[in-house]
Parts: C-alpha cells; structure tokens; sequence
C-alpha cells in the first residue's frame, strides 16, 4: 500500500518544480540540484537512510528551493502518471523479470504494454526527476540510467545476512523465515532486473561512489556519510559553484 505522506511529499516537490518563480531567468544559471541513487541488498534500510538523508539535506536548503524528495515505491506512480497508464499496472512493475510467455499474451490481450516499453517509460521518468534535481531514487536501476549525469551521486548499502533478518522481522513485523525468504527473493529479483534490462551486475562496486555496509554504520551515520560526499559543488546565492567531488566525464 503507497504511503498517502510519501505521496503527499511527491506532490510538493512536483508542484515546486513546475512553478514557474522557481525558474532561472533568462541569460542566468540554475543552480544545480544534486540527485542520490540507491542500490541496495533486501533489509539494509534503504528507505530509512533515505529519509533521514532528505530531512538532513532539507535543514540546508534554501527556503523557495523544491523540497528533497524520496522516490521509492511512489516511483511507479510517477510512471503511471507520466505515461498516463492506468493504475492497475502498477502490480506489474516489480524489479524483477515478467516471464516471456505471460509478457507476449499480456501485451496481446491488451492487459498491459510490453515489458520493454514499461521500462523505457521508467527510465524517461528517472531521468527527468534526477535532472530536476532535490532527489533519492531507490531502486529500478536508478544508477545505471543516470550514469553518465555528473551531478548524481550513486550509493550502495550492503549488509551481511543477519543484520538485515533482524530490520525485516523489526521493520515489518516477520518472522525469521519470512525476513530469509524476503531477502533471497528480493535479491534475487534486483539481481535479474538489473542483469536482464540493463547488462550490468547490480554487485558491481565499480558502478557506485559509496558502498556503505549498514550492518557496520548506523543509518544515522550512513545518511550522514552521505550528505559529506554531497558538500562539494553546492550553489552559492543560486549560483552554481564547482562540480561535486564525485562527478567525473563519461565515455
């Protein structure tokens, strides 16, 4: 079930970009508006560092500056609004993989598009938050689709197994043998999205800035560790200053 105030959050924060006196006037330079990728294994705390992380980045930002704005779940719905797809199909966008058989009879009988065109439609809507800026995209292979944007920062958190057992049984009330089966099956999902739509090994430690095991830093500390990689290239009185630290050319 979507969280009305994440949605509600979601909505600021389009609302704020379309404003129009939020806009550079002509001849001036926008200041550039970082944006935070997420890659995570199952149970690591991904959401609650996020969080943490746009209320810290909030504390410093400008008043009349687009609010910092965690897309997670609510993602899909930004797909579906941007598409104009009913929503409905948001059951069918997890990171994992549609069966070939169940794609083609779907997209046959009109129950839903083509899994190929759902991910084109989720990659348009990432890229259009992440060059807005003010943004942390968990999941759905934010990383890969943003890469060559100097002005992202991409994270993994990491965790050994019994660490993430005990958030999923604290966090969503499970029992040790579901937190194991949620874990494997989320993991495995994440692994196969990544592999199957985008070519990349989502272990991959070459595609992040930040590799966190949270099993080792708190989530207090590991959104704090995060806001520190974002401090360099910050804007100045709405100008914009230098490249962030992390940004380097892609080829």
């Amino acid at each position: 079930m979507n969280n009305p105030v994440a949605l509600g959050r979601c909505l600021t924060f389009i609302n704020c970009q379309l404003n129009p006196g939020g806009q550079a006037a002509p001849g001036e330079m926008r200041a550039v508006r970082r944006t935070v990728t997420f890659s995570r294994q199952a149970g690591c705390g991904a959401l609650v560092i996020a969080e943490k992380l746009a209320a810290m980045l909030q504390a410093d930002t400008p008043e009349g500056e687009p609010p910092w704005t965690v897309f997670d779940r609510n993602l899909m719905d930004k797909v579906l609004e941007d598409h104009n797809l009913p929503a409905r199909l948001a059951r069918f966008l997890p990171e994992d993989r549609v069966s070939l058989l169940q794609d083609i009879t779907d997209e046959l009988f009109g129950l839903r598009p083509a899994t190929w065109t759902i991910i084109e439609q989720t990659a348009d809507t990432v890229l259009k938050l992440a060059e807005l800026g003010h943004v942390i995209l968990i999941g759905r292979g934010a990383h890969v689709i943003t890469a060559r944007l100097p002005h992202v920062l991409h994270v993994r958190l990491v965790s050994p197994m019994e660490k993430r057992l005990e958030h999923c049984r604290e966090a969503y009330r499970m029992s040790e043998r579901e937190a194991r089966a949620f874990c494997g099956r989320e993991d495995t999902g994440r692994e196969r999205y990544l592999k199957d739509h985008f070519d990349v090994d989502v272990n991959d430690p070459l595609s992040y800035h930040l590799i966190l095991n949270t099993g080792l830093v708190s989530f207090d500390e590991s959104a704090r560790l995060i806001k520190e990689a974002l401090r360099g290239g910050t804007a100045v009185n709405g100008k914009v200053t230098t490249q962030p630290p992390f940004a380097q050319a892609k080829d």
